[in-house]
């Protein structure tokens, strides 16, 4: 059986981004990211994702050092990790992404099978009347919610 933890989530992107098409990755991490990550000091906040030729890049992720790490001036928080991607895939997310408005993050860093893997998304920026909106829908079906528990 598979299990996969959740470990980060980057919460204000599903605000701010529509969500288009979603692809999986492996990551490359040092040592001490990944006993960082599995102690939930990882931030997305800020981070995107680079298609270059050959490979996919995340930059701004940011994973703080453990307070036993030995030196921890030589720790960098907030490197361009490499992601582990099909070419085909990295060529099929560089042309998407060319389009306006449309980007590539990572919206999701979870563990499966005790590997750190990363969900890397093909996003569409929302206008602001489109925010507005969502959160319209969002307090009318709250309130539905709540009034139906009331009746029954």
């Amino acid at each position: 059986m598979n299990e996969n933890k959740l470990i980060s989530k980057n919460k204000k992107a599903y605000f701010d981004y529509e969500i288009l098409d979603s692809r999986e990755a492996w990551i490359e991490l040092k040592w001490y990211e990944v006993k960082s990550i599995r102690k939930w000091n990882v931030n997305l906040k800020w981070a995107y994702v680079s298609l270059q030729t050959w490979d996919a890049v995340v930059r701004w992720m940011h994973i703080s050092a453990l307070e036993n790490t030995m030196n921890k001036n030589l720790v960098e928080p907030a490197r361009d990790r490499n992601l582990f991607l099909h070419k085909k895939t990295i060529n099929l997310l560089r042309e998407k992404s060319k389009e306006p408005w449309k980007t590539v993050i990572p919206l999701e860093i979870y563990t499966s099978w005790n590997l750190i893997k990363i969900k890397v998304w093909l996003v569409m920026w929302r206008k602001e009347y489109n925010k507005k909106q969502l959160l319209k829908e969002r307090t009318l079906d709250k309130e539905a919610k709540i009034m139906m528990k009331k009746h029954y």
